[in-house]
């Protein structure tokens, strides 16, 4: 296993162990394959996984796991403060011993407020006195490190990362989201500024781990061969911005698999060549696309708050990937938002096409987005939203 460092110089495997999904039996958790998995990958090196408040069963299980084999010691949980379920300041603490007493620990090595989404969100916890309550917690060692997730445009991203002195990030980030969600300019932003950074959906979803057929051929003909899921997490690795890459392994195999990669992975490894052989790869995903947007984020602001950037990706990820995973990617980049940012709100005043460079018809697209997207799934989701996130 390669290591990297963290903002303290802490030593972090470069791959971490995803808890959102584990093994399901009889449509509950296998807590002895889980179990199985778990161990295996500490015994080859992981020590960082990452968890949530809301992933179901998945702190309590990550913990037993942990005290049952004695191995807390052994490795850094992450686990996440859900704002959206924050209304009062008491808030904080009572979720946060909730974490702990699921996890069975004292501490949570790196602790994330979970799907930051833009800064009046980070505002709203502030004025819940969020600041002082992670000072508390700091101080007497239960947090060590504070960090955030996010899924949103660039722009947005570098606003949150100088919103405080934050100690780490986590971006959703592969080789098809180069130029979307915090993108590039949001990696080397935050490196920058000292950041760690954590990537989420390096094969977005497992559908780069299994591209289309146009794409994979262009892989299997590339000397030396790996597989897509390979070229995913390679293309990560050579880059010295990111810092652990998570993966929701679900077989014991596809750990192996994963470990031998992170254990041979290294900076420096994409040449030209590589470049342009993965460069081709994204042509022929992106050959079943609908906009040509390239989320450069010149069409915004939007005077209605329309996330243009956002919903062009959504939607080509809906058309490409299928509607689900892009109905999810646009929910999250316009309904878990104190202000919604959906398409459907564009009033045609065209100010963002003077400023597009691809010359896309971005009112026309709009439509387009959100008469596909913006259906009675998208609509009952938005109103369940409203519940948790103060509009």
């Amino acid at each position: 296993m390669n290591y990297r460092t963290d903002k303290y110089g802490n030593s972090l495997s470069i791959l971490g162990f995803g808890c959102m999904r584990f093994p399901k039996k009889m449509g509950a958790t296998d807590f002895a394959e889980t179990e199985r998995e778990v161990m295996l990958a500490i015994n080859k090196g992981i020590n960082y996984f990452d968890t949530a408040y809301i992933y179901p069963r998945s702190e309590s299980v990550l913990g037993e796991i942990l005290e049952k084999n004695g191995v807390r010691n052994k490795i850094n949980i992450a686990t996440k403060l859900p704002h959206y379920l924050i209304k009062k300041n008491e808030d904080f603490e009572r979720i946060f011993n909730e974490e702990l007493k699921r996890l069975r620990t004292d501490h949570v090595d790196y602790y994330l407020m979970h799907m930051l989404t833009d800064i009046d969100t980070w505002k709203r916890l502030v004025s819940l006195g969020v600041e002082e309550w992670l000072a508390k917690k700091t101080e007497c060692g239960q947090i060590k490190q504070v960090g955030f997730s996010y899924h949103g445009n660039s722009d947005m991203f570098c606003t949150l990362v100088d919103a405080r002195n934050w100690d780490f990030c986590m971006i959703q980030y592969n080789y098809m989201d180069e130029n979307t969600q915090a993108g590039r300019r949001g990696l080397e932003y935050a490196n920058k500024k000292g950041l760690p950074v954590m990537i989420m959906e390096p094969l977005r979803g497992g559908k780069l781990a299994n591209p289309p057929e146009n794409a994979k051929k262009i892989m299997e003909r590339y000397i030396p061969s790996h597989t897509p899921a390979q070229w995913s997490f390679l293309w990560l690795w050579d880059q010295p911005e990111v810092t652990v890459v998570l993966s929701g392994m679900n077989s014991e195999q596809m750990i192996l698999d994963n470990v031998a990669t992170a254990s041979s992975a290294k900076t420096g490894f994409m040449g030209d060549a590589e470049r342009a052989m993965l460069a081709d790869v994204v042509k022929a995903i992106n050959s079943k696309i609908k906009v040509g947007c390239t989320g450069c984020g010149y069409c915004v602001p939007c005077p209605k708050n329309v996330d243009i950037p956002g919903t062009f990706a959504a939607y080509n990820r809906a058309k490409s990937e299928g509607k689900i995973p892009g109905l999810i990617d646009y929910f999250m980049c316009t309904a878990l938002r104190p202000t919604s940012t959906a398409a459907s709100q564009c009033v045609g005043c065209g100010k963002c096409e003077k400023h597009c460079p691809q010359k896309i018809e971005i009112r026309k697209q709009l439509k387009e987005a959100s008469k596909y997207l913006e259906g009675p799934l998208y609509k009952t989701a938005r109103k369940v939203a409203k519940i948790f996130v103060k509009m």
